[in-house]
């Protein structure tokens, strides 16, 4: 892919990955436009790679994912997990977002049914795609959705 193609990619999902990653990052705003733009960093320096094709959207999920599990694995060599969770609680909702109800709900998903619900419902990726996206199978996508979509329920009746 040349640069003309990686900006025209990232013209047309730039929007639609950063609301991937705000919904992933439960409402912090600042944490998920710096891991959108690690991630369309590392998706530059890498586009030589791959070709241009109807999936490059994909691939430039894959990366922003894994890009958030790298961020996630920081935080935990940074601070406990139980400070991590305190943390979160207290100041990752934009207070202006009005979907704080539901970030809320997201934010007890792990993240890999978080993961998956958000690129089902919000990108509107299939099964097949979302275990390419997330490195899994298509039988752990569907148990993830599946746990995601019912822990959520719960959730949103309280």
């Amino acid at each position: 892919m040349d640069s003309e193609q990686f900006i025209a990619l990232v013209s047309t999902e730039q929007e639609s990955l950063r609301r991937f990653l705000l919904a992933l990052c439960v409402g912090n705003r600042d944490d998920a436009d710096d891991i959108a733009q690690e991630a369309l960093i590392k998706a530059f320096l890498a586009r030589d790679k791959v070709s241009v094709s109807e999936h490059s959207g994909a691939w430039l999920y894959r990366i922003a994912y894994n890009t958030f599990l790298d961020h996630q694995r920081s935080l935990r060599t940074h601070a406990s997990i139980e400070e991590a969770d305190t943390l979160l609680a207290d100041t990752s909702t934009d207070a202006s977002f009005e979907y704080q109800e539901l970030y809320s709900a997201l934010r007890t998903l792990p993240p890999k049914e978080r993961t998956a619900i958000l690129l089902f419902y919000l990108k509107g990726y299939n099964v097949r795609e979302i275990a390419d996206i997330v490195h899994g199978t298509e039988a752990a996508v569907r148990q993830q959705l599946s746990r995601g979509r019912e822990q959520l329920k719960n959730k949103l009746k309280q």
